[in-house]
């Protein structure tokens, strides 16, 4: 079976064409996803036809649970697909099914490469069921309070498509124990389908820096609906203004929300290289 490798900011991926083909996704996702007896990625993108949009796109996590959306990722599928002929751009953008609803990506291409995508997120979306959090607070959850490892959390909860967390540190988010406090707020009561944990510093009304511990993933270099999150709760608490940039170990992305609709994200993705995975 062919594949391709690609990442966004470090975000790496694997991409196959599944069309014409079924396969236990999610098997092979946790086989070609190990960084010692496999491939190696973040995650596993499968490319199939879709009656809604021009694609339709399934994301596996390293652990082999499906997600709802990555906004790296689905950079990195909208460079896949156009380079390969599986999709047309239409006035330079194209269309994705995704589990978090269908998106629209637009692509700059120079000489046939995809060299930056800037994505439609959707709007984020506050009310716990939603989310979803076992509270009754009432949006946006702002403030939450999370018991962990004997301290108090206070974090800002909300869905672009899937389950985010976020803590406000006023120190280097280098120095926070991520990869420690990452794993137990994941699994932590309160997030019955699990989160994807963000540990942010705000460092100027147009600049945050980020580290994300994702769901089903662990620690990664970047994360697009993480950084989009980030966003949205700086904007929530009137920390930033309606663009930042967000720097996460892998590099540096381009979001944008005016506090009511859509959250845009803007970053590249690159292709590393392409393979043959044994039958």
């Amino acid at each position: 079976m062919r594949f391709t490798k690609l990442h966004g900011a470090g975000n790496d991926f694997l991409i196959v064409d599944g069309h014409e083909r079924e396969r236990d996704w999610a098997k092979l996702a946790s086989r070609i996803c190990d960084r010692h007896f496999g491939v190696g990625a973040d995650g596993l993108l499968v490319a199939l036809p879709s009656e809604a949009a021009d694609l339709r796109m399934r994301l596996f996590n390293a652990d082999g649970s499906e997600a709802e959306i990555s906004g790296n990722g689905l950079r990195c599928f909208v460079k896949f697909a156009v380079e390969r002929g599986l999709a047309a751009l239409d006035d330079g953008a194209m269309t994705v099914e995704t589990l978090a609803g269908v998106l629209r990506a637009e692509a700059t291409v120079d000489a046939g490469r995809v060299e930056l995508v800037r994505l439609n997120m959707g709007r984020p979306r506050f009310a716990p069921q939603e989310i979803p959090v076992a509270t009754e607070a009432e949006p946006p959850l702002t403030g939450l309070s999370l018991d962990v490892d004997g301290q108090t959390l206070s974090v800002t909860c909300l869905s672009m498509g899937n389950p985010h967390a976020i803590l406000f540190s006023e120190q280097p988010v280098a120095e926070y124990p991520l990869e420690t406090i990452g794993p137990k707020v994941e699994v932590h009561p309160l997030f019955p389908q699990r989160i994807n944990f963000a540990v942010a510093r705000v460092l100027g009304r147009d600049r945050i820096e980020t580290r994300v511990w994702e769901r089903g993933v662990g620690l990664t270099l970047a994360c697009g609906s993480g950084a989009s999150a980030v966003l949205v709760a700086a904007r929530l608490q009137n920390l930033v203004d309606d663009r930042v940039e967000v720097l996460e170990p892998g590099g540096a992305l381009t979001l944008e929300w005016d506090g009511q609709g859509e959250v845009y994200l803007t970053g590249p993705a690159e292709e590393v290289f392409e393979g043959e995975w044994p039958e």
